[in-house]
């Protein structure tokens, strides 16, 4: 397969002890993929602002470089999104990875990044089969004729999110990529929107959308 039709994403998890080591880290990564990466995002906001300044400015250094094509970031907040524009060349970010399904559809989160061209990604979009007894999501599955995992990638998608489901069985991933030939009407979608438990309903991680 050409590298060209590959899409490659990676992730810097936390700074180094300064600009110049965060730099060396990204390009350390990259190296081990090949001459480029797709996208490169900043797993989490987690390490302060003085990490997250230090590893955006590596990473726009890592584009000009020609080493990194687009650049974003992941579980981070309105807040965090807006704070980046006292620092940042490059804004907004292209993508923001957060986790999102219908137990978790972080809406003021996801409605920012829409509002200001953000692809929203959706992590977990599978929920990691936790809800395969779902009562509702079973009934829809039935529905459509399709998995639980099928109407939950759907569901993603119109919602104008970029699901990631993650398997390693070629069969599922067969399966996952199949939900191009139905479409799930506008009273199913309220049904799986009325399922959102906002925070609590994460797995993972919820967003903070204020500093």
């Amino acid at each position: 397969i050409p590298r060209s039709e590959l899409y490659i994403t990676t992730k810097i998890l936390s700074p180094g002890n300064d600009a110049d080591s965060t730099y060396a880290s990204i390009v350390d990564s990259v190296q081990k993929i090949g001459d480029y990466v797709d996208l490169f995002l900043i797993h989490s906001p987690n390490g302060g602002r003085k990490g997250r300044e230090m590893m955006w400015k590596a990473l726009e250094r890592a584009v000009d470089d020609g080493k990194v094509r687009a650049i974003g970031v992941s579980n981070y907040g309105k807040g965090h999104i807006e704070e980046m524009k006292e620092y940042a060349k490059i804004w907004p970010p292209a993508v923001n990875q957060i986790e999102l399904h219908p137990w978790c559809q972080q809406r003021e989160a996801v409605s920012y990044c829409q509002s200001q061209g953000i692809v929203v990604e959706a992590y977990c979009p599978l929920v990691r089969n936790q809800k395969a007894d779902d009562k509702t999501l079973n009934s829809l599955a039935k529905k459509y004729n399709k998995s639980t995992g099928q109407v939950l990638i759907r569901y993603c998608l119109q919602k104008d999110w970029v699901p990631l489901p993650k398997s390693d069985t070629p069969s599922r991933i067969e399966a996952n990529a199949d939900v191009y030939d139905f479409e799930i009407d506008t009273a199913d979608m309220k049904t799986l929107d009325g399922l959102d438990q906002g925070a609590k309903g994460a797995i993972v991680q919820a967003v903070t959308n204020s500093l």
